[in-house]
């Protein structure tokens, strides 16, 4: 069945002891999971590279998914249960069996649920994300609403904004398109296999559109126009681009006739928004402004990469990412060759090409009746297209101490970092009755918990895997678990057969869930476990462009909707139908002169996952702040300087790191480091009231020598 050849790259003669064996890196997103060739030798990995012909990565391997090894061996992962001896926060555990761990958080759990109703715990799940499915069961199961996530911050606002349009979750269609449209898309440095698809584009004439405030290796190797826009400013961008489109009648009359709702609306509130007023919003020049819109016209087709944390992580995010969108939809490029394609998901949030019933095995169980979930009232738009708790209102949940706020959290692979004004969470966690969390390492997030359990990596586990194309694998693990480390999926069931949970997929185990969620899949577990890489799954046939478009799209009006009707309907929401624009707020800009870009991304760190990583380290080790050379300059700032960036919250100082890279204005600073922590500093109520999200990427600062 296989179409595949893994062997390539086989160690000839077995006698140097080191077998090949096959696993995906899961550090990051589900998104990328890329192959793995893991050299084993007695029992210990000794070396990883990519594999040669995995769909995804085709042999190539960031330098996250080259750490492997060093993050596999790490001299701090936590190797058996353990139980807080000291202070929250303090770091002090003695080790405890896992009979007695289960027992105790059992225990707790079922305590919790009789004395305050299960509504007041909740379940949070950080990285790594290859267990949500069961997890967010597990949640319901226990009766909570309260399931979050750190998609709290990460990828939705995106998905509701197609929600919201379409109904759909979408995906480029790269590979036939004339223009490409990189909208914050730096993919040498993030979502680097994509790189190949533009390259390959490039190379047979397509045309690279790229908007991104900083000059980056993406902007300089592969853009044919590089638009800087002033940070959160991107939705007054696509609002002027639009107005070029339709002054000039570059749009498509008949298909927005046929398939478009809210067209007219639409347009009147894009009149105001002329190239000139575009210029003053964001800082993109004018000419610039409608040479963009003249390349979307010359393309005929065109798409656009869409990217959760630039777009979406500002007070205007989602409609920013709706402006964005509007421009596919007026010029019929949703539903088309070339364009934007519907993408639903096959499974963890991905479209590989067939159906699955990961959604059904999570709502089964969901408990409707139960009191909605953190957040729902402060996003309503949140809980309506997502029905589960929006994590960025937790802390103030916790700290209100009132009959509604959680008392018990049981998270898995929590970062309290990932939060604006972290500090305060870790202070809501000194509220707890209790707190369990899951993890590889002892991490700050962990040092507050009272029970600590083990998890194993990636190449510790078998999972089930599935790649576009129509590709599924279920690996092996390649190295037995490190200490008494069990998988989260495991601890899930632990927990479920010991709380008498009455649901029999749960306490069977992940593997009987899985059988479950692939039951119409024309392949077995035995099988895609059996191969030695993802292997295609029989019958997968191309998406037919326009079919979902003909039938009608999962909108109330059944078209693609640049006048939102579920908004529309909910006048006390206080939310706009339309995609407008609302420019960065500044509370004092004669105080806070600097709009601050916190979690820029390169390409040795996630989050705060890899920092402790020597390797990944050593290409950053010092925690810096980008500004231009114009304002080190006019600030008396040189390479290496201590640097003080204020905030309305408090001031931090990192190296000054002047470049020609940033505009003035601006500064850039890379998250996840706990020894200069940055989200510390940032407002933990500036957040998007469509969509929840953090103003991590427009926030409003001061900059000094120290």
């Amino acid at each position: 069945m296989a179409e595949i050849d893994y062997s390539k790259g086989k160690i000839p003669g077995a006698e140097s002891g080191i077998e090949i064996r096959h696993s995906v890196c899961d550090i990051c997103t589900p998104g990328m999971h890329c192959g793995l060739d893991v050299y084993v030798k007695d029992g210990k990995v000794i070396k990883v590279e990519g594999t040669p012909d995995h769909p995804q990565n085709k042999g190539k391997l960031c330098t996250k998914g080259l750490g492997n090894r060093q993050y596999l061996y790490r001299e701090d992962r936590i190797l058996t249960p353990l139980r807080r001896m000291g202070e929250r926060g303090e770091g002090k555990f003695e080790p405890i069996s896992w009979d007695e761990a289960i027992d105790t958080i059992a225990e707790k759990l079922l305590s919790a649920r009789e004395e305050y109703g299960a509504h007041r715990v909740a379940f949070y799940s950080g990285y790594s994300k290859w267990y949500r499915f069961m997890f967010r069961r597990f949640a319901g199961d226990y009766g909570s609403q309260n399931y979050g996530t750190e998609s709290s911050s990460c990828f939705t606002s995106g998905l509701m904004a197609w929600q919201l349009t379409s109904g759909y979750a979408m995906r480029t269609d790269l590979g036939k398109t004339n223009l490409f449209i990189g909208w914050g898309a730096n993919s040498y440095f993030s979502r680097y296999p994509m790189i190949g698809s533009m390259e390959n584009g490039k190379k047979r004439g397509m045309k690279i559109l790229i908007i991104d405030p900083r000059i980056t290796p993406t902007t300089r190797r592969l853009a044919d126009l590089h638009l800087r826009p002033h940070l959160g400013t991107d939705g007054a961008l696509a609002l002027a681009i639009a107005h070029v489109l339709i002054e000039n009648d570059w749009i498509d009359r008949a298909y927005i006739d046929r398939y478009v709702h809210g067209f007219e609306e639409y347009a009147a509130y894009v009149r105001e928004f002329t190239p000139e007023k575009g210029e003053e919003l964001t800082g993109v020049p004018a000419e610039q402004i409608r040479q963009a819109a003249a390349m979307i016209h010359e393309a005929g087709s065109f798409c656009i990469n869409e990217s959760s944390a630039p777009i979406g992580h500002h007070l205007n995010g989602l409609q920013n990412y709706r402006a964005m969108m509007a421009l596919l939809v007026i010029t019929g490029n949703v539903d088309r060759a070339g364009g934007q394609l519907p993408g639903p998901h096959t499974y963890m949030e991905r479209y590989c090409g067939f159906e699955t019933r990961e959604e059904h095995f999570m709502e089964e169980r969901y408990p409707h009746d139960a009191p909605k979930a953190v957040g729902a009232g402060r996003f309503p738009l949140w809980y309506d297209l997502r029905h589960d708790m929006q994590a960025n209102d937790l802390t103030d949940n916790i700290l209100r101490q009132d009959e509604n706020s959680v008392k018990v959290l049981f998270a898995l692979g929590m970062n309290y970092r990932m939060f604006p004004q972290d500090g305060r969470l870790a202070e809501a966690f000194g509220k707890l009755d209790f707190f369990v969390d899951v993890d590889l390492f002892l991490t700050d997030t962990a040092k507050y918990a009272d029970i600590v359990l083990p998890a194993c990596t990636s190449m510790e586990r078998g999972e089930f895997k599935c790649y576009p194309g129509g590709y599924a694998w279920y690996t092996n693990p390649v190295v037995e678990p490190l200490g008494e480390s069990k998988s989260d999926c495991e601890i899930l069931t632990l927990l479920a057969r010991r709380m008498k949970m009455d649901d029999e997929l749960l306490c069977a185990g992940y593997e009987a869930c899985i059988k479950y969620i692939i039951q119409d899949l024309p392949i077995t577990v035995e099988e895609l476990r059996a191969a030695e890489g993802p292997i295609k799954v029989p019958g997968v046939t191309p998406y037919e462009v326009g079919s979902i478009l003909e039938r009608g799209v999962n909108t109330p009006t059944g078209k693609l909707e640049l006048y939102s009707e579920r908004i529309a309907a909910h006048p006390e929401w206080g939310l706009d139908a339309l995609p407008t624009y609302r420019p960065p707020y500044n509370p004092d800009p004669e105080q806070y002169p600097f709009l601050l870009c916190a979690g820029t991304r390169i390409p040795n760190a996630l989050h705060s996952r890899l920092h402790d990583v020597p390797w990944e380290r050593s290409l950053l080790p010092d925690p810096v702040v980008e500004m231009s050379m114009e304002d080190a300059e006019r600030l008396g700032i040189e390479l290496g300087d201590p640097v003080e960036i204020t905030t309305s919250v408090g001031s931090l100082t990192f190296q000054a790191l002047p470049t020609a890279t940033v505009q003035p204005g601006e500064v850039y600073i890379y998250h996840g480091y706990r020894e200069l922590d940055i989200n510390s500093i940032l407002d933990g109520a500036a957040l998007d009231p469509y969509s929840g999200f953090p103003a991590y990427r427009s926030a409003c600062c001061n900059v000094r020598r120290k």
